[in-house]
């Protein structure tokens, strides 16, 4: 793995770590827009709107299943900084919310917007990273290695004609 998808990945963990802490001391909810945007304090047993709720040890299975297959699929994406931000924020992402199953046996969410179930930092992260993966997809970042090599080879047979 690459150094600015490393630091990416746990700049998003850290941040989704701190700030789950610093919430889950909080008594009550902060509303910052009325019926809009609060801070509420909440876990989830289940993944995504709750779906296999109390399975933890299934839903650690399958976050780690899916780090390991996100990897593994970085590597045939070509390197630049798009693609680096989308694999870090997918890694801090996946490892926030395995670290909270792990520790605690659910995850810790508090962003609540509207009528939305209540979320985190590293749900947001999964998220934009799937998001920016399918573009990056669409627009066919990927590493071409039958090409490249077939490049390799067409530069090799121009440089020997001009010897």
């Amino acid at each position: 793995m690459n150094k600015q998808k490393l630091f990416i990945g746990l700049f998003v963990l850290i941040i989704d770590q701190v700030l789950k802490g610093i919430i889950e001391t909080l008594d009550k909810s902060y509303v910052i827009i009325d019926k809009v945007l609060s801070i509420k304090y909440t876990t989830n047993t289940g993944a995504a709107f709750s779906l296999f709720e109390n399975n933890t040890f299934l839903l650690i299975l399958v976050s780690l299943f899916i780090l390991v297959l996100v990897y593994n699929v970085s590597f045939s994406f070509k390197s630049d900084k798009l693609t680096n931000f989308t694999f870090g924020i997918l890694y801090g992402g996946i490892l926030g919310n395995l670290i909270d199953r792990v520790i605690y046996g659910y995850v810790r969410d508090f962003i609540s917007i509207g009528n939305f179930p209540v979320f985190n930092i590293a749900d947001s992260a999964i998220v934009i990273g799937i998001i920016l993966l399918i573009i990056i997809s669409i627009k066919g970042e990927f590493l071409k290695k039958g090409v490249e090599k077939d490049e390799d080879k067409s530069r090799r047979r121009n440089k020997r004609k001009n010897r």
